[in-house]
């Protein structure tokens, strides 16, 4: 299982309603209005409550559509860019269909026909699992804990399986060289306490999840009684795993998640595992050194598999299997992964059409190919310069804030300086795209197409190895309704598919994009100097530059917001985590306050000029605001609040605006209102 760490993000990418993408389009070119008023609910004051304020009636007035498990700006964003992409792939898919074998091997007939084979459900159905007959076979036949190591590790579409979690990444304290960083895994819930919380909700979800794991049993001809005991099976041994697992909120440490290891070492400490016959079976015989974030993890590994019987882990492999390629195979598998994934878990009523499915896997197995055709078609080189414009304004008034802290030694800012004026910015698209040559897209194998791409993933993960790291290399896609900072490469990074209305329109005034993509980029330069940021030098390795004042002074800071988001709450009391959510939350803080000064910088930002009654100042804040208006199912909303370091929206917006004068002045805030703090007691880091 690959997984990436240390990228922080500015928030969720979701899906969204099917709409015409014509009347989109018309619509976008003829836009002169870019904040909503009618979404307003001006009952509110603005002291009380700012995002009910600007939201109020879209928030009453708005249903959630029944193939999401949420909407909002983000959704709608993301809605528009699939219909972008499904026109590049059905054109592409045409396009391959007259010319075809003369275009083989190019992007376009890559997407269009990987676009096709996975949209031709009468030939998925038709095969049913026989796609992964193969595995199952190769699963059935293990003897031993030892054969089943091998196995998982050989696995050249799935290495690893869900028991052995990893990525290939910068080495925290050396981000010069990638290294293989071995993660904790081996969990299909959503963290280590839904194993165990006794409340009505998470039981339903354990309940599920026994029903799902069934299901997929009896799908392949396994007797319903069996097939029952083997998932309460399959739960039990995940429990004794989640035992080992660290909360989410202390996967934000980087000093405690970093340990190096000589192969050697760990094969002495975990002599089940065999560190080095693991990685020979990788085909990594010449690794000698690792990363284990989560040693407490493996330990248990190492400790539970000689010791539960084999039948049980060839389950676990066999469901691993199952679920793992469940999308891919015919209409009952994918939907009893959606009953669970995504009606259980997530309260989502209805699947998502198709076609929308297919553009997220095209996205996810060819994102390079299919980005240079994106960025072609919807990405203008003027969009490009009027972000780099803005990072560039931000980034100034980043540095003179830095030199005027009062908290700051001097040796301490010199270094802080030097980091902000190194960071690299990342705008719309790589420079150099990813070679696809070696994934071979056939329009009638949709199972294979999946499998093709998962190879080239993983070829190219380990070819970094030990090696340099290219600091070129992105990690989100072209279309992607993003942004993030990577402390390792110090950099903060701007997808194309972001850089639209709400976020940015090239038409819209300052205050709009300032309140909006303005906010995006400061909080994605204040992730490189948040408490887990501020540990990565300019060069990206993590140390501590920091004087012990100045720590203890930041941390105290730090602390107000912590205290400040423990304070919030959603559904029946559940209490939004102050330390799981603290990066997000200063880098929200530091977003709008750099935003902000920035936009005061302006021509619009220095009148007094209204438009649709209201001030330049106003505008800002309303359009700030009007990017994180969203709604969610209470099940999505119980999910995020125990996994996701971001805090709810509403709170992503007052909470930060409580702490900031500037907010006061423009709206009236009064002592006696909601978000009224005495500037004594307001967070000021940044």
């Amino acid at each position: 299982m690959s997984i990436v760490k240390q990228i922080v993000v500015i928030g969720l990418s979701l899906l969204a309603t099917a709409a015409c993408q014509k009347k989109q389009q018309d619509e976008a070119s003829v836009r002169t209005s870019f904040f909503d008023k009618s979404g307003m609910d001006t009952s509110v004051l603005p002291g009380n409550d700012f995002y009910s304020y600007v939201n109020g009636t879209w928030l009453k007035k708005t249903n959630i559509p029944a193939d999401q498990s949420s909407w909002g700006s983000f959704d709608q964003l993301y809605e528009n860019n699939q219909l972008k992409t499904k026109t590049i792939l059905e054109e592409a898919a045409k396009a391959g269909a007259e010319t075809a074998p003369s275009g083989a091997g190019s992007v376009e007939q890559q997407v269009g026909d990987f676009y096709t084979s996975g949209m031709d459900t009468v030939a998925i159905n038709k095969r049913g699992y026989e796609p992964v007959n193969a595995e199952m076979a190769k699963i059935a036949a293990l003897k031993d804990y030892k054969q089943v190591l091998t196995y998982l590790a050989a696995n050249e579409t799935h290495r690893g399986g869900r028991l052995i979690g990893f990525y290939v990444g910068a080495d925290d304290r050396q981000s010069t060289i990638n290294r293989i960083n071995f993660w904790q895994a081996g969990l299909s819930l959503p963290e280590k306490d839904y194993y165990t919380r006794t409340d009505e909700a998470t039981k339903k979800i354990r309940t599920a999840f026994v029903a799902y794991v069934a299901k997929l049993f009896t799908l392949t001809g396994v007797d319903s009684t069996l097939a029952k005991t083997k998932a309460q099976a399959i739960l039990a041994f995940e429990t004794n795993l989640a035992k080992s697992h660290k909360a989410p909120a202390d996967l934000r440490d980087p000093v405690a998640n970093y340990n190096k290891f000589a192969i050697a070492d760990l094969t002495k400490r975990m002599p089940t595992l065999n560190w080095r016959r693991l990685l020979d079976s990788m085909s990594l015989m010449k690794v000698d050194t690792v990363l284990v974030s989560q040693p407490a993890y493996y330990q248990e590994l190492d400790k539970l598999l000689p010791i539960t019987p084999i039948e049980l882990l060839k389950d676990q492999l066999t469901f691993d299997c199952l679920d793992y390629n469940a999308s891919l195979l015919s209409t009952e598998f994918e939907r009893a992964r959606f009953d669970f994934y995504g009606k259980a878990l997530h309260g989502q009523p209805q699947m998502t059409e198709r076609w929308k499915r297919l553009v997220s896997m095209v996205d996810r197995s060819l994102g390079e190919a299919l980005g240079q055709l994106w960025v072609k078609k919807y990405f203008p080189a003027e969009a490009k310069e009027r972000m780099l414009t803005l990072v560039d304004n931000l980034q100034k008034v980043y540095r003179q804030r830095i030199e005027k802290l009062d908290w700051m030694a001097p040796e301490t800012k010199k270094v802080a300086l030097t980091k902000l004026n190194r960071f690299l910015k990342k705008i719309g698209y790589p420079n150099k795209w990813k070679d696809y040559s070696d994934v071979t897209v056939k329009r009638d194998d949709y199972y294979g197409n999946v499998q093709q791409a998962r190879r080239h993933q993983y070829r190219e993960d380990f070819a970094k190895i030990n090696q340099p790291v290219d600091r070129m290399e992105w990690g989100m896609t072209p279309p992607t309704v993003n942004a993030y900072a990577n402390p390792t490469n110090n950099e903060i990074v701007f997808p194309a598919g972001i850089l639209q209305f709400p976020f940015f329109d090239k038409d819209a005034d300052d205050a709009i994009n300032y309140g909006a993509i303005g906010v995006v980029i400061g909080h994605e330069m204040t992730h490189l100097f948040d408490d887990q940021g501020r540990q990565y030098d300019a060069n990206g390795n993590l140390r501590d530059w920091w004087t012990k004042q100045d720590a203890e002074r930041f941390n105290k800071k730090s602390q107000v917001v912590v205290n400040q988001f423990n304070t919030y709450t959603i559904l029946d009391n559940l209490h939004v985590n102050g330390r799981l959510t603290l990066g997000e939350n200063l880098a929200d803080l530091g977003g709008i306050t750099l935003a902000y000064q920035a936009f005061k910088l302006t021509e619009q930002g220095q009148s007094n000029n209204k438009i649709d009654g209201f001030t330049p100042d106003q505008r800002f804040f309303l359009g700030y605001a009007q990017v994180w208006r969203s709604k969610a199912r209470d099940e999505t909303a119980r999910v995020w609040i125990n996994t996701d370091p971001h805090s709810p929206d509403k709170f992503r917006v007052n909470g930060p605006l409580a702490n900031f004068e500037p907010f006061y002045r423009a709206f009236d805030v009064k002592s006696g209102q909601k978000l009224y703090k005495p500037e004594v007691d307001q967070a000021k880091v940044w």
